[in-house]
């Protein structure tokens, strides 16, 4: 009896783990090297783990990017904050006009992590812009791209 008592500790246990692992941000995107720009949203969505957004900035010639992006913070940390869904959703509706501030995947490509939102009249939008020393590359192609050769974790270096 205590032995299968000591089996089901255990297997609880192992099944508990995956639920308190969480992923890091710096592995997938370069959170050092952050960047803003002025973008257009095309669709944001209020999800867990963290919600994503796609937009469109655009660079020089007139041509426009579409990025695809997560935000740094989640849903729960944005409703104490009072960013509701509905409330997020309103401020970031397809079309809207915000400056991000972000960070390129390291993998590069138009994909990054939303770091901070303002809105044309500079207030902060879902939570706050992040206050940070960032270029502002708005209408250079790409934004800030990973530079030489980036290894990405479960690669083998050549």
């Amino acid at each position: 009896m205590r032995l299968r008592i000591t089996a089901i500790g255990w297997l609880l246990c192992s099944l508990a783990l995956p639920a308190s692992a969480h992923h890091g941000s710096s592995i997938s995107y370069d959170t050092a090297k952050q960047w803003t720009t002025w973008a257009k949203v095309v669709q944001f969505n209020y999800m867990n783990p963290h919600p994503t957004m796609t937009f469109e900035r655009e660079v020089e010639g007139g041509v426009l990017e579409p990025w695809v992006s997560e935000l740094l913070t989640n849903p729960s940390m944005m409703a104490r904050q009072g960013w509701t869904k509905k409330k997020s959703e309103q401020a970031l509706a397809p079309g809207t006009r915000v400056k991000l501030t972000l960070s390129t995947s390291r993998a590069g490509g138009f994909s990054g992590i939303v770091l901070g939102i303002q809105a044309e009249d500079g207030s902060p939008v879902v939570g706050g812009a992040r206050p940070a020393e960032a270029p502002d590359l708005d209408g250079k192609p790409g934004g800030l791209q990973p530079e030489g050769e980036i290894v990405l974790p479960g690669q083998d270096a050549q």
